[in-house]
């Protein structure tokens, strides 16, 4: 049966950390709201999170559905998939290690959210616009080197060579580093300039990802959304600036 995976239509966003993991185990998925049909689509979506009769539905998307069971939350979906898909350790003790590794992700996807959306979600970003700049500013200074400079310092640190973030095999902490590099690029091509030298072993990482059949693939395919000015990622120029 395949997995059936429900994220907003139309963007990247947080959604696509799960997908990288899919796509890379060559599992079947069904993108259900990129679908038609009358069990298919957003509305499909909505209606498992409008349920007012059952106890286990999600907040937001993503979430997962493996069957009967509704896995929400990115870190979360990833953990239950990473076994399942050969993508993480089978040993419970490096798997809660991994499992942090992305938590720490989450943390710093949120941080990338609110350098344009500072004050409200419910707002628009040109009603927050100066308060971004200062935002983006702060983030670009402060926040970026001491994230990347942390998942640089894992992988300098692993005892199994520093191919990976965690042991000797690709993991989906590996995929979801991909994606936070690719987002940052697009997000703040200035700040990000010259980051290669900063960080190494991370730029290593994501060519090593970027050159994997299955990724590969994926990155030319249609099923691979563009970056764009609705996701998590946002390329506004007034926000990027130099280092």
């Amino acid at each position: 049966m395949a997995y059936e995976l429900y994220y907003w239509d139309g963007i990247q966003g947080r959604g696509e950390f799960v997908r990288l993991a899919l796509e890379e185990a060559g599992a079947s998925y069904i993108d259900v709201t990129r679908e038609s049909g009358s069990d298919r689509g957003t509305g499909a979506m909505m209606k498992i999170m409008e349920d007012s009769a059952s106890a286990d539905i999600p907040f937001a998307p993503p979430f997962l559905k493996d069957g009967d069971l509704i896995v929400s939350h990115v870190a979360n979906i990833l953990f239950y998939l990473g076994a399942k898909l050969d993508l993480a350790p089978k040993h419970d003790t490096a798997r809660y290690v991994l499992n942090g590794l992305q938590l720490t992700i989450t943390d710093f996807v949120a941080e990338v959210h609110d350098t344009h959306h500072p004050i409200a979600t419910s707002l628009y970003y040109e009603d927050q616009k100066e308060e971004a700049k200062a935002r983006s500013a702060e983030f670009i200074k402060e926040r970026i080197p001491k994230f990347l400079g942390y998942f640089e310092r894992v992988i300098a640190n692993n005892p199994k060579g520093t191919t990976h973030i965690s042991g000797d095999k690709l993991t989906y902490v590996d995929l979801s580093l991909f994606q936070v590099l690719e987002g940052l690029r697009y997000a703040f091509p200035k700040a990000m300039k010259g980051s290669e030298k900063q960080f190494p072993l991370l730029q290593a990482l994501h060519d090593m990802v970027e050159q994997r059949p299955n990724i590969a693939a994926y990155l030319k395919s249609d099923r691979r959304f563009a970056f764009n000015i609705n996701g998590i990622f946002r390329h506004y120029p007034e926000l990027d600036q130099a280092v």
